[in-house]
Protein backbone atom coordinates (compact mmCIF):
# COMPACT_ATOMS: atom_id res chain seq x y z
CA UNK A 1 0.00 0.00 0.00
CA UNK A 2 1.48 3.30 -1.00
CA UNK A 3 1.49 6.67 1.39
CA UNK A 4 0.80 9.74 -0.09
CA UNK A 5 3.00 11.42 2.57
CA UNK A 6 6.23 9.74 1.97
CA UNK A 7 9.06 9.43 -1.07
CA UNK A 8 12.03 9.93 -2.28
CA UNK A 9 12.26 13.81 -1.05
CA UNK A 10 10.64 13.45 2.43
CA UNK A 11 11.82 13.25 6.05
CA UNK A 12 13.99 9.95 7.32
CA UNK A 13 11.85 7.35 8.93
CA UNK A 14 11.02 7.83 12.61
CA UNK A 15 9.88 11.64 11.96
CA UNK A 16 6.51 12.20 11.39
CA UNK A 17 5.00 11.60 7.60
CA UNK A 18 3.10 15.44 7.67
CA UNK A 19 1.81 16.74 4.94
CA UNK A 20 4.26 18.71 2.82
CA UNK A 21 3.67 21.26 0.21
CA UNK A 22 4.81 19.81 -3.45
CA UNK A 23 8.34 20.42 -4.36
CA UNK A 24 10.01 20.68 -8.01
CA UNK A 25 9.71 22.86 -10.92
CA UNK A 26 6.97 22.73 -13.15
CA UNK A 27 7.44 21.19 -16.51
CA UNK A 28 4.28 21.21 -17.90
CA UNK A 29 0.21 22.93 -16.99
CA UNK A 30 -2.89 21.44 -18.11
CA UNK A 31 -6.26 21.82 -17.87
CA UNK A 32 -7.56 18.57 -17.00
CA UNK A 33 -5.84 15.81 -14.70
CA UNK A 34 -6.69 13.20 -17.98
CA UNK A 35 -3.93 15.41 -20.08
CA UNK A 36 -1.51 15.89 -17.09
CA UNK A 37 -1.80 11.86 -16.58
CA UNK A 38 -1.27 11.74 -20.23
CA UNK A 39 2.04 13.69 -19.66
CA UNK A 40 3.54 11.36 -16.58
CA UNK A 41 2.38 8.36 -18.28
CA UNK A 42 4.71 9.94 -21.80
CA UNK A 43 7.84 10.61 -19.33
CA UNK A 44 7.51 6.80 -17.75
CA UNK A 45 7.63 5.33 -21.76
CA UNK A 46 10.41 7.60 -22.30
CA UNK A 47 12.01 6.04 -19.48
CA UNK A 48 12.20 9.45 -17.43
CA UNK A 49 12.50 8.68 -13.36
CA UNK A 50 8.80 9.13 -12.78
CA UNK A 51 9.53 8.71 -9.26
CA UNK A 52 10.24 12.24 -8.87
CA UNK A 53 7.18 13.62 -10.69
CA UNK A 54 4.21 15.24 -8.84
CA UNK A 55 1.09 15.88 -10.48
CA UNK A 56 -0.72 19.15 -8.37
CA UNK A 57 -4.13 20.05 -8.83
CA UNK A 58 -4.05 24.12 -8.67
CA UNK A 59 -7.22 26.12 -7.66
CA UNK A 60 -9.14 23.63 -6.12
CA UNK A 61 -12.93 23.60 -5.78
CA UNK A 62 -15.22 22.19 -4.80
CA UNK A 63 -18.47 21.18 -7.26
CA UNK A 64 -21.74 20.20 -6.20
CA UNK A 65 -23.95 18.28 -9.07
CA UNK A 66 -27.61 18.32 -8.45
CA UNK A 67 -28.75 14.62 -9.11
CA UNK A 68 -32.52 15.02 -8.18
CA UNK A 69 -35.43 16.58 -5.85
CA UNK A 70 -35.44 14.81 -2.45
CA UNK A 71 -39.48 13.96 -1.61
CA UNK A 72 -41.06 12.01 1.12
CA UNK A 73 -41.30 8.90 -0.89
CA UNK A 74 -37.81 8.86 -2.28
CA UNK A 75 -36.43 9.14 1.19
CA UNK A 76 -38.16 6.85 3.04
CA UNK A 77 -38.09 4.39 0.16
CA UNK A 78 -34.12 5.17 0.31
CA UNK A 79 -33.84 4.84 4.00
CA UNK A 80 -35.75 1.45 4.34
CA UNK A 81 -33.24 0.11 1.20
CA UNK A 82 -30.34 1.34 3.55
CA UNK A 83 -32.22 -0.34 6.45
CA UNK A 84 -32.90 -3.57 4.93
CA UNK A 85 -29.28 -3.97 3.91
CA UNK A 86 -28.14 -3.42 7.14
CA UNK A 87 -30.70 -5.71 8.85
CA UNK A 88 -30.15 -8.20 6.74
CA UNK A 89 -26.16 -8.34 7.10
CA UNK A 90 -27.31 -8.34 11.26
CA UNK A 91 -29.63 -11.30 10.58
CA UNK A 92 -27.54 -13.29 8.62
CA UNK A 93 -24.66 -12.70 11.20
CA UNK A 94 -27.15 -13.63 14.10
CA UNK A 95 -28.69 -16.74 11.75
CA UNK A 96 -25.14 -18.14 11.72
CA UNK A 97 -25.43 -18.27 15.74
CA UNK A 98 -28.62 -20.03 16.19
CA UNK A 99 -29.02 -23.76 17.54
CA UNK A 100 -29.84 -26.08 14.54
CA UNK A 101 -29.69 -24.17 11.65
CA UNK A 102 -33.06 -22.27 11.64
CA UNK A 103 -31.36 -19.20 10.17
CA UNK A 104 -34.80 -18.28 8.90
CA UNK A 105 -36.51 -16.42 11.50
CA UNK A 106 -32.92 -14.37 12.82
CA UNK A 107 -32.69 -13.08 8.80
CA UNK A 108 -36.71 -11.82 8.51
CA UNK A 109 -36.24 -10.01 12.49
CA UNK A 110 -33.33 -8.39 11.14
CA UNK A 111 -34.56 -7.58 7.98
CA UNK A 112 -38.23 -6.20 9.93
CA UNK A 113 -35.84 -4.33 12.42
CA UNK A 114 -33.77 -2.58 9.16
CA UNK A 115 -36.34 -1.27 7.58
CA UNK A 116 -37.96 0.26 10.58
CA UNK A 117 -34.91 1.76 11.59
CA UNK A 118 -34.02 3.15 8.44
CA UNK A 119 -37.73 4.39 7.60
CA UNK A 120 -37.23 6.03 11.02
CA UNK A 121 -34.15 7.44 10.88
CA UNK A 122 -34.63 8.98 7.23
CA UNK A 123 -37.76 10.87 8.47
CA UNK A 124 -36.46 12.10 11.38
CA UNK A 125 -33.33 13.58 9.34
CA UNK A 126 -35.64 14.78 6.51
CA UNK A 127 -37.88 16.62 8.68
CA UNK A 128 -35.29 17.99 10.69
CA UNK A 129 -34.13 20.10 7.44
CA UNK A 130 -37.36 21.74 6.93
CA UNK A 131 -37.82 21.87 3.57
CA UNK A 132 -34.21 23.73 3.24
CA UNK A 133 -32.36 21.08 0.82
CA UNK A 134 -35.25 19.51 -0.88
CA UNK A 135 -32.44 17.81 -3.46
CA UNK A 136 -30.00 15.46 -4.01
CA UNK A 137 -26.22 16.25 -5.08
CA UNK A 138 -22.88 14.85 -5.53
CA UNK A 139 -19.90 16.38 -4.28
CA UNK A 140 -16.19 16.21 -6.19
CA UNK A 141 -13.63 18.01 -5.63
CA UNK A 142 -11.26 19.48 -8.77
CA UNK A 143 -8.80 21.80 -9.70
CA UNK A 144 -9.00 24.64 -12.29
CA UNK A 145 -5.57 23.60 -14.03
CA UNK A 146 -2.69 20.59 -13.11
CA UNK A 147 0.65 21.45 -12.96
CA UNK A 148 3.54 18.53 -13.48
CA UNK A 149 6.47 18.94 -11.47
CA UNK A 150 9.59 17.37 -11.28
CA UNK A 151 13.01 17.86 -9.22
CA UNK A 152 15.00 20.54 -10.27
CA UNK A 153 18.10 17.92 -11.59
CA UNK A 154 15.51 16.53 -14.13
CA UNK A 155 13.46 19.17 -14.87
CA UNK A 156 14.98 20.28 -18.18
CA UNK A 157 14.58 17.15 -19.53
CA UNK A 158 11.13 16.73 -18.40
CA UNK A 159 10.67 19.75 -20.35
CA UNK A 160 12.26 18.62 -23.56
CA UNK A 161 10.11 15.12 -23.34
CA UNK A 162 7.05 16.67 -22.30
CA UNK A 163 7.20 19.58 -25.56
CA UNK A 164 7.67 16.33 -27.90
CA UNK A 165 4.67 14.99 -26.70
CA UNK A 166 2.81 18.81 -27.18
CA UNK A 167 3.91 18.22 -31.32
CA UNK A 168 1.90 14.55 -31.21
CA UNK A 169 -1.52 14.97 -32.05
CA UNK A 170 -3.83 13.55 -29.30
CA UNK A 171 -5.18 9.85 -28.77
CA UNK A 172 -8.50 9.49 -30.97
CA UNK A 173 -11.37 8.72 -28.35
Amino acid sequence: MSNPFTGASRPTPGTPNLPTPPSGWPIGSYGTYEEAQRAVDHLADSDFPVQEVTIVGVDLMLVERVTGRLTWGRVLGGGAASGAWFGLLVGLIMGMFTPQGNWFGPVLAGLGAGVLFGLVFAAVGYASTRGRRDFSSASQLVAGRYDVLAQPRHAEQGRDLLAKLAMKPPPAQ
